[in-house]
Parts: structure tokens; C-alpha cells; sequence
């Protein structure tokens, strides 16, 4: 995505970015390691189409790198880019905020 095409609110950017669920955790998984193709589809559950296209958004948003080895087979990984490790603090809050809502949830429907 160009500059030019980013949203104007900053919340709105972040969601442009990494919005959809299943970049977010992508995002997620590489900030543990680098990951080939196959990890990152068996850990996810989603489809190789579906995984392909997100990792070629966010390779071309600047957030992940796709690094190729030579060799038989083709061996390819998958890692965050400096940009994308700033990523980090904004997963450990959803992480955080996740959990809390679901005691609060759990705590509420105990109440009624």
C-alpha cells in the first residue's frame, strides 16, 4: 500500500494494515520466529489461498519479509520486518484486553 493510500485516522491505518484476522495472526506467529509457508498454515488453520494473499500484503506493506534459499525443494521463510516488530505491543494489548474480557464476560453471565 502507497503513502498516499493510507487513511487519514491513525486507528483507521492500523486497520487498513493488519485489520483482517488473519494478518494479525501472521503477525502474531512470526513475532516467535521466522516461519516457512507450511508452519504458519498448519498453526493458523487457513487456506494456502487465503495465507498467500496475506503474506503477500504484508510483505508489500512493508511488514514481513519473504526470504527464498536455493536448494531442492525451493526453501522459503517468512519474518517480521523492523516495522512489523512494532507490531508487538499492539498484539500484547488485544492479548491482554482478550482475556480480560472474556472473565468479565464469564463473571457476567454467572450474574444472571
Amino acid at each position: 500500500m502507497q503513502y498516499k493510500d493510507l487513511a487519514v485516522n491513525p486507528v483507521s491505518v492500523v486497520l487498513q494494515l493488519v485489520g483482517a484476522k488473519w494478518k494479525i495472526l501472521i503477525i502474531k506467529e512470526l513475532l516467535k520466529k521466522e516461519m516457512r509457508f507450511v508452519e504458519l498454515k498448519n498453526k493458523l488453520g487457513c487456506t494456502a489461498k487465503v495465507l498467500t494473499n496475506c503474506l503477500k500484503e504484508l510483505e508489500d506493506d512493508g511488514l514481513i519479509i519473504r526470504e527464498e534459499y536455493e536448494g531442492l525443494p525451493l526453501r522459503v521463510e517468512y519474518y517480521l520486518t523492523d516495522i512489523g516488530y512494532t507490531l508487538r505491543p499492539v498484539i500484547d494489548a488485544m492479548q491482554k484486553w482478550g482475556k480480560e474480557y472474556k472473565k468479565l464476560r464469564k463473571l457476567m453471565e454467572r450474574i444472571k
